[in-house]
């Protein structure tokens, strides 16, 4: 059997909370917005856009959530408190366990309902992409930070007990 719909919520979930960890260490609201050279997107920056990613592609196009994106903010807007940020990644961790885990083995075999780069993908793989952009992500929100911040404490991004059945 292949992986389920609750699977890939699992998994986007996990990505979701692990930059919710992310962010809680930087020392404060302003380094989550620094960056270093040669590297364009700051922690924050990296948060609101999986936030407003999840809450567009899960949210708004599978779950009819009503959700209007701003990709353009995702990456122009500073200085957002944590506070805001670690709200936005709960609302998109929200919508992925409300809207992921009903999808069907049907539903996922067919079509995504939105067009990629003029052309269609299977909505179970393009959920897995999205799972792993989020990881990538993730990790570079997690090497800013260390960067920026000098620490090289482990924020324990991609744990498998989450994952793990019991």
């Amino acid at each position: 059997m292949g992986p389920t719909a609750s699977d890939i919520a699992r998994l986007l979930v996990r990505e979701v909370e692990g930059f919710k960890r992310e962010l809680a260490l930087f020392p404060d609201d302003e380094s989550v917005w620094k960056t270093a050279p040669g590297v364009a997107n700051s922690a924050g920056t990296l948060a609101l856009h999986i936030a407003g990613n999840l809450q567009h592609y899960v949210g708004a196009v599978l779950g009819g959530t009503g959700y209007v994106r701003n990709r353009d903010a995702e990456f122009s807007r500073r200085s957002v408190p944590r506070s805001e940020l670690i709200a936005e990644l709960d609302r998109a961790a929200a919508v992925v366990r409300d809207v992921v885990p009903g999808l069907d083995d049907a539903r996922l075999g067919r079509d995504f309902p939105e067009r990629m780069l003029d052309g269609t993908i299977r909505t179970g793989l393009f959920l897995h992409h999205l799972a792993v952009h989020a990881g990538f992500h993730l990790g570079q929100a997690g090497y800013v930070r260390r960067v920026v911040t000098g620490s090289a404490q482990s924020s324990q991004p991609i744990p498998l007990a989450p994952l793990i059945e019991r």
